[in-house]
């Protein structure tokens, strides 16, 4: 029994330091830069190993973003992918306009400044906001674009969404086939596809306590559901271009997982929905900026 424990920290330590290695290794060259950088309303910017960033400030908070340049990706999981479901039909996307995404979820200081109350579960300024529903987002984004209109905010479409999370991947995640409870906040009593079990946390986690992919988005995997624009709907089989979801629908997209989910619910391709009212205590958002709403 000693010599399989220390075999399994051993596979654990070897996982983490090539996850590690490839984050210290990795510079990220952008090809399409925006428009215009910076823009008026950015309070800071600069360009680090993971690309350009803009950032605005309210009140003493400030937020991120990241620059996400236009690109062709498979959207979807492939059929072989383990613990898939039939509604992640693979298929080509093709985002002709870049875009800003913010590095972390909205957090509850962010939304107390604004909208002047905290309707989280699980308190703490750093945390992601949650217990909100897609017209709560809505509402938030609203208010803010009322107070400075050139920021333009709005939640990323679904295939934005898919196409910053995983950063150039082609894996269930955007490290690769497999994640334990060191990069993502889920419910690591129950691991995907067979990987050793890690912990549990039972709660959320502040916005950049684990590590961030590599265009510096911080746990697109886990922590909370993120709301999209995107009414949902089942993916067309051919190739698309700049896709927004259906124009009717009762449902709307979210993604990423939780903290309260199993490993296969955090994978990049995973789709999950709800009605627009629809409150839970593992339901957040990522601002985004640009594309016109429907």
């Amino acid at each position: 029994m000693q010599k399989k424990v220390r075999t399994v920290n051993s596979e654990v330590q070897i996982f983490c330091f090539s996850i590690a290695l490839h984050i210290m290794i990795h510079i990220r060259k952008h090809i399409i830069f925006p428009e215009e950088f910076p823009e008026s309303w950015a309070s800071d910017w600069g360009e680090d190993e993971l690309g350009l960033w803009m950032a605005f400030t309210y009140k003493g908070v400030r937020q991120a973003f990241r620059w996400c340049e236009p690109g062709t990706f498979l959207m979807g999981s492939p059929k072989d992918e383990p613990e898939r479901y039939e509604d992640e039909l693979q298929r080509q996307v093709t985002l002709t306009k870049g875009f800003w995404i913010a590095d972390t979820t909205v957090t509850q200081a962010l939304w107390e400044v604004v909208m002047g109350e905290n309707p989280s579960e699980f308190k703490g300024e750093d945390r992601p906001v949650e217990t909100v529903s897609w017209e709560d987002a809505q509402a938030f984004i609203a208010k803010m674009n009322g107070l400075k209109a050139e920021l333009k905010l709005c939640l990323p479409t679904e295939a934005q969404w898919e196409y910053a999370c995983r950063a150039e991947s082609a894996t269930p995640f955007c490290w690769g086939d497999q994640i334990d409870s060191t990069l993502v906040n889920f419910n690591g009593d129950y691991p995907y596809n067979n990987g050793e079990p890690s912990q549990n946390r039972e709660e959320t986690v502040p916005v950049k306590e684990l590590p961030c992919n590599d265009w510096g988005l911080y746990q697109m995997h886990g922590n909370v559901w993120e709301w999209c624009q995107d009414r949902f709907a089942n993916y067309p089989v051919e190739p698309v271009i700049d896709p927004k979801g259906p124009e009717s629908g009762v449902s709307r997209v979210l993604r990423g997982g939780s903290w309260f989910n199993y490993g296969r619910y955090c994978r990049s391709a995973h789709r999950f929905r709800s009605v627009p009212s629809h409150r839970y205590y593992s339901f957040g958002f990522r601002l985004a900026r640009g594309h016109e709403l429907k």
